[in-house]
Order: structure tokens, then C-alpha cells, then sequence
């Protein structure tokens, strides 16, 4: 191993926070880590990382080294990619983190054609709705759903790309409303039961009226989870109202066994964006899964279109 793959092993070190998750991420052995660590600190004669058993902690003069390797591993990435960049099929392993029901449903098939296109690409993939750490897990590409114009990356080590809109819809089914009734007006709402997603419970649900006025609303939960397949289930099992993205309850809507509730009112749009690491230079398998995504979905997704 030479010396920058030492400068690679060393930068993974720093950016996962321990020799241990490092380990896991470049699969190799701890000790094979730490022999690396020791003979690029003898070949420098500085102390690059403070080490103990639990955590590693960089230095000072171990920042001004992993800054200036960070700029030549970025030099070399963009070397290769500017070699490749002919080469249809990628190489290589490519780590993905994505919201369950979004990623099951809406990204597993996109992936799908992808790995038919690049057959000899190896992909790690996340399904999960818990935020994760993409540097510290290694993480090449995550996708978060949030507000857009709101500040998505509290990391400077992030950077974010738009890849599609996501729009919520309130609805329940025909046999809860004829049991309970419509609501035709906020205050009417405020009586049904509904299903909420558990990570929304103190923010209120935020509508915005056929004039522009916004009106927003603090409403008890008959029902909190933290999917929204689970909510969907108990809303066409008559469970009550809910509030829920289009990516879910498309189908449902077209089928009839939801049915949308105070269509007048319009809901905050989301934006699905594709978070990577921060580098002067996006990975080629990174930067082509992301422009195949924006193809793919679009601005008008097929889910608010069919």
C-alpha cells in the first residue's frame, strides 16, 4: 500500500471519528488500520491522530495534513473520472441511504434500470426514515425529504442536489367519512380523528387557502407512527384522517379507497434532494446516479401525473 492509499485510510479515520468505523467502511481489519496510521506518522514525524480505545481525536498539525489530502485525493478522483469519462459501465461499490416508503417504492425500481446499465457496480442501500451521518457511515449518496428554501444541510461537509418535488395530500376513506362525515371547513377538522406522522406531532399542519392565506393548525393525534405506509393502512381501514405524501397515497387515490378532504386547501410542497459528501470533485458513480434520478423523476413526478 502506498502512500496515498495511507492518505485515503487517514482521511476515512477523520471523517468516520474512530479507527473502528473506519474499519468497518474500507473493510479492513483495525490493526491493519492503525499499522497504516503509525508508519505514515513515522514517515512524516508528526502526530496526526490521538488515539484511544473508544475514539480518535485529529491533531493540529493532523488537520492542516487531512486538509491537503483531501485536495489531492480530490485531484486524483477528478483525474480518473476525466479518464473514464467515456466508459459507460461503472466499477466499484456505491453506498445509498433512503426513506423507507420512498425508497422501496419509488427508487428500488430506478436502481434497478441503473444496475442493469452498470452491471460491475456494487450498491449498499439504506432503507430507513432515520437521519443518518453520511460522512461518519460512509455514506456516497442519501436522499432527505424536507422543506425547500429552508436550509437542508446543517453539515458543512454536505452539499445537496434537487432531484424531485413532493407534495402531501389530506384523505381518508369513503367509510370513515360516511360514519364521521366531511369536513368542508378547518374548524370542522379539528373534530376528526386523525393519523399523523410522529416526527410532525409538534409542528402543526400548515394549509394554505384558495387565496393565498396560510392557516395553521395544532391538532390532536387518534393515531402517531413514523411510516407512512402504516398510516395509509389505517386510514383505508377507516382509522380517520391523514396527512400524507402523493408517493404513497397515489395509488390508493386512484383506486378510490382514499379520497382527498378539503381539496381547496393546499399543503406545504416538499423537495426530495441527494445529499453526498462534500468534495471539490462528485465521484463519477456518484454524479451519474444523480443526473439518471433527475431524468427519471423529473419535475412533474409520475406519481402526481398518472
Amino acid at each position: 500500500m502506498g502512500q496515498l492509499e495511507d492518505m485515503t485510510v487517514f482521511t476515512r479515520v477523520v471523517e468516520a471519528g474512530s479507527i473502528t468505523r473506519a474499519a468497518e467502511q474500507l473493510n479492513m481489519a483495525k490493526s491493519a488500520i492503525s499499522k497504516r496510521l503509525s508508519e505514515l506518522e513515522n514517515r512524516l514525524g508528526i502526530k496526526l491522530i490521538t488515539r484511544t480505545t473508544r475514539q480518535s481525536s485529529i491533531t493540529e498539525a493532523g488537520q492542516t495534513y487531512y486538509q491537503r489530502c483531501k485536495l489531492i485525493i480530490d485531484e486524483v478522483e477528478e483525474m480518473n473520472c476525466h479518464v473514464s469519462s467515456q466508459v459507460r459501465s461503472l466499477q466499484g461499490t456505491l453506498k445509498i441511504a433512503a426513506p423507507l416508503s420512498f425508497g422501496i417504492h419509488h427508487l428500488t425500481p430506478v436502481l434497478d434500470i441503473f444496475m442493469q446499465q452498470h452491471p460491475e457496480l456494487t450498491l449498499e442501500v439504506d432503507f430507513s426514515d432515520r437521519k443518518v451521518d453520511i460522512v461518519e457511515q460512509g455514506v456516497d449518496l442519501a436522499f432527505r425529504i424536507t422543506q425547500p428554501y429552508r436550509p437542508i444541510i446543517d453539515d458543512s461537509r454536505l452539499q445537496a442536489r434537487n432531484i424531485v418535488p413532493i407534495k402531501h395530500i389530506l384523505c381518508a376513506s369513503p367509510g370513515y367519512l360516511a360514519k364521521h362525515g366531511t369536513p368542508h371547513t378547518l374548524e370542522a377538522l379539528k373534530k376528526h380523528q386523525l393519523l399523523k406522522y410522529q416526527h410532525t406531532n409538534n409542528s402543526g399542519l400548515l394549509l394554505t387557502d384558495k387565496n393565498g392565506k396560510q392557516h395553521k393548525l395544532q391538532l390532536e393525534a387518534h393515531f402517531t407512527a413514523n411510516n407512512g405506509e402504516v398510516l395509509k393502512y389505517l386510514a383505508e381501514s377507516d382509522h380517520g384522517i391523514v396527512d400524507l405524501p402523493t408517493f404513497i397515497t397515489w395509488q390508493a387515490i386512484k383506486n378510490k379507497t382514499l379520497v382527498p378532504v378539503l381539496p381547496d386547501y393546499q399543503l406545504v410542497e416538499l423537495q426530495a434532494y441527494a445529499l453526498y459528501p462534500e468534495n471539490r470533485y462528485l465521484p463519477l458513480k456518484v454524479r451519474r446516479l444523480i443526473d439518471f434520478l433527475i431524468e427519471r423523476f423529473s419535475q412533474s413526478p409520475y406519481w402526481d401525473t398518472d
